[in-house]
């Protein structure tokens, strides 16, 4: 039989097995209830439906593979015979499990109705209760009177037993005060314990309650813990006058710290309070008042701080100590509180008005220096009860900062007033009718010098005394100030010349005042190294070196101007026929020279050697500025010859002058003469180009010009010779110019050379 012949169940009704014997009662038991117009039970869930679909699936796919082939219809018996069993088995197990089932559910009815029937009964147990708790309720407010009755009856009766003790109270809270009053601490504590004591008793049976009778406790312990703190307060004269007074307050507040009670008060503290009074009687003491001291006055009050305040230490360490417990620290606690109180009293003193420079310097000194020395916090008998090492500096950095500030400051005005009235004194007495001062060596003398020294290293010196950084202020600022007032004398030498030379004010004696400055410079360059600290910078000096530099020069500068305007005059007539045959123009000016120069004796080393230096040379310059005027010609050799005797005799007329002055013969400028009178003595003009080759050899700074006129004056040089000559001052090697070399030809003057004497290469080219 084909088994694709079967037929197909109809869509919406359910396969049924073969054999099934279920019955129906059974089965409608299991089976839910269908929808309208549905033959079989739809799935509860999609997955179920799903689940059917594929076990009819497969249950179809296992029926054709089993019976596909027709030699396997031949046992479809057996197969109809052991699915027949098998599902007689499941049904028989089905049957037995929903009998399990429904004798559970049996058991489980019985048992919730045996629960509900116990319910049942306690509910009604509950409502017993209930109703007799409503009875003992009204019957308990029925004896609340009673109740209150019976609490009144016993605080009646704790106020009959302590009613004797009760009326004693008044009388014993007035005896308390007038043990305050008398300075009787230990026995007026006793009393206000006893007084507490008995609030106690009374408090506790009465619910709480506060007597009125007890109203006047509050206060009198609090006029008592006054009392306490007053004599805390004034520790340090109680110790020396009264110190059982001392002990008692401060065994009445250490006692007091190891009280309890049992009322709701609130803590005394009397101990702290006690030390707390001692630092603030102990500041109100030292620095209780504002510090409002007069310009100055600041070290008075610093000093008298330096004896009280190791006094002070000495009493709290000998007689307050012993006064109170070890734990109060006294000595310690006087250290740290002196200080406290010393450092906010120096912080206001800040605050307020500026400071002068006196009061700044000695704050400075005395908080760096004393008040850690010792004399002071540093002595050796404060011991280590004192611990000072502790201590936080008195003044902070910024402090110390600001004090040296302030004090440079005021002391640098006060530094520029007095160099300023030392300069106007010394300028008002550039127009005397006199002659400057002398000292007893017959040096030209002025106290000016050392006046400006000793007020800048007299502030130097007293600064080294609080710091080495104050110190380098000052020292700055001294440097700084005597270079403000070398310009400022400078300055005033240059008014005083400027009046002298345009007549508005004719000084007497105006050469002998500038070469008494010249001594004043001297003095000062050689001193000024006393301004220099140990350990300062070398170099700190180098500014004010080279203003006594600079003033030097303009001094010697106004001298020379004054020399030349003396010779001038003279130097107008040379060169001159009358100068070629005889000494008589350089003899007066070699006279003008030594009357002018005869005061420079009066002027100090090395100052006189370089003036005479300059002195020289200014009249060798003007000697040498009238041979380049081309005012003369020689004619002929004769002349010629004549011209270079009259420089040699010159040259050797004013080494002799110089000489004679005191100037050594090495730094003279008068050779120059003899290459000159080398130039106009040579025969053969063919040769002047050797000779004026070894003429910028050995001055190299002549110029064209300057052999030009040289020329002129010899008279005979052609124009080939001339350029010839000239060009010999390209032609060799350019001399390089020595660090001795001192100029001379680069400062003298020449006329415009006509045009033939000049080289292509010229100035003038």
């Amino acid at each position: 039989m084909n088994p694709m012949c079967f037929p197909k169940p109809a869509p919406g009704s359910c396969p049924m097995l073969p054999g099934s014997a279920m019955d129906s009662a059974t089965k409608d038991e299991m089976q839910p209830s269908l929808p309208p117009g549905s033959s079989c039970p739809g799935p509860e869930w999609p997955e179920q439906e799903r689940a059917e679909q594929l076990a009819r699936g497969a249950a179809l796919k296992w029926a054709s593979g089993i019976f596909y082939r027709p030699e396997q219809l031949a046992r479809l018996g057996q197969y109809h015979s052991r699915e027949v069993q098998r599902t007689c088995s499941l049904e028989a197990r089905i049957k037995s499990v929903v009998q399990s089932y429904l004798e559970g559910v049996k058991t489980g009815v019985w048992q919730l109705a045996q629960a509900f029937e116990a319910v049942q009964g306690t509910r009604e147990a509950l409502d017993q209760a209930h109703g007799l708790l409503q009875g003992m309720v009204e019957a308990t407010e029925t004896l609340k009177p009673l109740r209150e009755q019976v609490a009144q009856h016993r605080q009646l009766q704790v106020l009959s037993q302590l009613l004797p003790r009760l009326r004693a109270v008044p009388a014993a809270v007035a005896h308390t005060r007038t043990l305050i009053g008398a300075q009787r601490l230990l026995e007026a504590y006793v009393c206000l314990r006893e007084l507490e004591q008995l609030q106690e008793e009374t408090w506790a049976p009465l619910g709480g309650l506060e007597l009125p009778v007890f109203e006047g406790l509050g206060p009198l312990a609090e006029a008592l813990g006054q009392a306490v703190e007053a004599a805390a307060g004034v520790a340090g004269r109680l110790a020396r006058e009264d110190p059982a007074l001392l002990v008692a307050a401060v065994r009445v507040a250490e006692v007091d710290a190891r009280h309890t009670t049992s009322l709701e008060l609130p803590p005394r503290d009397w101990q702290r309070r006690c030390l707390q009074a001692l630092q603030e009687g102990l500041e109100r003491t030292h620095f209780g008042t504002p510090l409002l001291l007069e310009p100055g006055a600041l070290a008075g009050w610093l000093e008298a701080l330096r004896v009280a305040l190791p006094a002070e230490l000495a009493t709290a360490e000998a007689l307050v100590a012993p006064c109170c417990p070890p734990h109060y620290k006294v000595v310690r606690l006087w250290a740290h509180t002196l200080h406290s109180g010393l450092r906010r009293c120096l912080q206001q003193l800040l605050e307020g008005p500026k400071l002068g420079a006196a009061d700044a310097f000695a704050l400075l000194h005395w908080t760096l220096h004393v008040y850690l020395g010792p004399e002071m916090m540093g002595s050796l008998e404060l011991g280590p009860e004192a611990d000072v090492s502790q201590l936080e500096p008195l003044l902070t950095p910024e402090n110390i900062e600001q004090l040296e500030a302030m004090f440079v400051t005021q002391i640098q005005v006060n530094v520029a007033q007095w160099l300023q009235k030392a300069l106007d004194g010394e300028v008002a007495e550039w127009n005397r009718e006199q002659e400057p001062g002398t000292d007893s060596s017959g040096f030209y003398h002025s106290p000016l010098p050392a006046i400006v020294l000793q007020i800048l290293e007299e502030n130097i010196r007293v600064t080294s005394l609080v710091s080495e950084s104050l110190q380098r202020r000052v020292h700055g600022m001294a440097l700084s100030e005597l270079g403000t007032f070398l310009r400022s004398f400078s300055d005033a030498l240059i008014r005083f010349s400027r009046d002298h030379i345009r007549g508005e004010a004719m000084a007497p004696h105006y050469v002998p005042y500038l070469l008494a400055t010249l001594n004043y410079q001297s003095a000062l360059s050689s001193s000024v190294s006393v301004l220099q600290p140990d350990g300062a910078a070398s170099g700190d000096l180098a500014p004010v070196e080279a203003g006594l530099d600079e003033l030097q020069r303009r001094i010697c500068r106004l001298v020379l101007e004054a020399l030349l305007a003396e010779l001038q005059p003279l130097f107008e007539a040379l060169p001159s026929r009358r100068w070629l045959s005889s000494p008589e123009l350089l003899d007066d000016v070699c006279e003008r020279t030594v009357r002018f120069c005869q005061d420079f004796r009066r002027v100090r080393n090395p100052a006189v050697q370089l003036l005479l230096a300059e002195a020289e040379r200014t009249v060798v310059l003007q000697y040498l500025r009238a041979l380049m005027q081309g005012r003369l010609v020689c004619r002929g050799a004769d002349e010629r010859i004549q011209a270079a005797q009259r420089l040699q005799n010159d040259a050797a007329q004013l080494r002799e002058l110089f000489l004679g002055l005191g100037l050594e013969e090495s730094v003279q400028c008068a050779p120059v003469l003899l290459s000159l009178r080398d130039l106009l003595n040579l025969r053969d003009p063919m040769l002047l180009g050797l000779e004026v080759a070894g003429l910028r050899q050995k001055f190299p700074d002549v110029s064209e010009d300057h052999v030009s006129a040289l020329l002129d004056l010899r008279g005979d040089v052609s124009r080939e010779q001339r350029l010839a000559a000239l060009s010999s001052l390209q032609a060799g090697p350019q001399p390089s110019l020595s660090a001795g070399h001192r100029a001379l030809f680069s400062l003298v003057p020449v006329p415009t050379p006509a045009l033939s004497s000049c080289l292509p290469s010229g100035p003038c080219a």
